[in-house]
């Protein structure tokens, strides 16, 4: 799952990318801007997701190291 992860948040920051620069470049169709800011979103919740999963969860973590 972690890897999935990973290839949605790439491809929702691709889409968020394209959507904001599809505004930038349309008639101040509100549309976009809503697709990309949704994309983002999507981009942060997804790579947080894939990164949380990459850390080593058999070390204990101590508060004085």
């Amino acid at each position: 799952m972690g890897s999935l992860n990973g290839i949605l948040a790439v491809l929702a920051a691709i889409v968020g990318v394209f959507s904001i620069y599809k505004y930038m470049a349309s008639a101040d169709n509100k549309i976009w801007i809503v697709i990309g800011v949704i994309a983002i979103i999507a981009f942060l919740a997804l790579g947080a997701m894939f990164m949380s999963g990459r850390m080593n969860k058999t070390d204990d973590i101590h508060i004085t190291e």
